[in-house]
């Protein structure tokens, strides 16, 4: 019995030190993180016949308020620079902005505006939110994994984490394929986001 009771203390304390570690001044807000560009990707994968096809955008800004304690004031706002997409092919990467799939003269940014951050146990979490991306915005429930929380050993004062996530969803429902590109056969219609970012304390 008193070993059960050690156990359960020990792990209680383990919870209260890992959310201090994201309590901001104020106990109104949530803490607010920057993501370092550097050591973060948004990357996706899409089927080109038979085989998965990888990219990236590589321009992108967040505002992400986060406090596993303080979900309610939580939020995840993510903008991404369509002109920014890499497939590691030039030819390619013209052709996906062009009208026949993002139209990124007409809508240049893929947008993520969270309304409500949920816990789904342990270090899961789920953003719902909404997902817009040409001219179409549709209501959409994104689960992130948080790794992790540490002081950062460059940084006096600062905190470091990392979050990762990952999500499906169909290019066509967005309106990217259009006319003939909107068929199966050569572009799958699903589409897999990887998100891996790191986060600093601001």
């Amino acid at each position: 019995m008193l070993r059960r009771r050690i156990g359960t203390l020990s792990a209680l304390m383990g919870a209260f030190l890992f959310a201090a570690a994201f309590t901001p001044s104020s106990v109104n807000n949530a803490t607010e993180w920057v993501i370092d560009a550097s050591h973060s990707k948004i990357g996706f994968e899409i089927r080109h016949f038979f085989t998965p096809v990888p990219g990236s955008f590589d321009s992108y800004d967040a505002i992400v308020y986060f406090s596993p304690d303080n979900l309610e004031n939580s939020s995840i706002n993510v903008t991404i620079d369509v002109n920014s997409i890499n497939t590691a092919n030039e030819r390619r990467d013209g052709h996906l902005l062009s009208k026949d799939f993002f139209n990124a003269e007409q809508w240049g940014t893929i947008r993520f505006t969270s309304s409500e951050i949920k816990s789904a146990g342990g270090n899961d979490f789920i953003a719902v939110g909404e997902l817009t991306i040409r001219d179409v915005t549709k209501s959409i429930e994104l689960p992130f994994t948080l790794l992790g929380v540490m002081s950062h050993p460059f940084r006096e004062g600062t905190k470091v984490a990392g979050i990762t996530s990952d999500l499906k969803i169909n290019r066509n429902d967005y309106g990217v394929g259009t006319g003939d590109w909107a068929a199966t056969a050569v572009v799958g219609d699903e589409v897999t986001i990887d998100l891996n970012l790191e986060l600093n304390t601001k």
